[in-house]
């Protein structure tokens, strides 16, 4: 009976929130306009090839981001 109420009360949640995302960040209700740093694919080229190229001292080379780019390590628990 309750559960009914619970997952009613979730999906209208999310519904909401999707609603207030669009209407703030999509159509963009308090003005304002996409920066060129998000919208220029060319700057962010750039950007993430300067990040990759600083020097790193304290260890092996590491990318910047590595969730975007699923090259992460994962090591099992038996390893030391």
């Amino acid at each position: 009976m309750a559960a009914k109420y619970i997952i009613g009360s979730i999906l209208g949640s999310f519904a909401v929130a999707y609603v207030c995302d669009e209407l703030i960040a999509e159509k963009k209700i308090f003005g304002g306009t996409t920066p060129s740093t998000v919208s220029n694919k060319e700057w962010w080229a750039e950007t993430d090839k300067k990040f990759q190229a600083w020097p790193r001292v304290a260890g092996p080379p590491v990318v910047m981001n590595p969730i975007s780019r699923q090259n992460f390590i994962v090591k099992s628990s038996t390893e030391a």
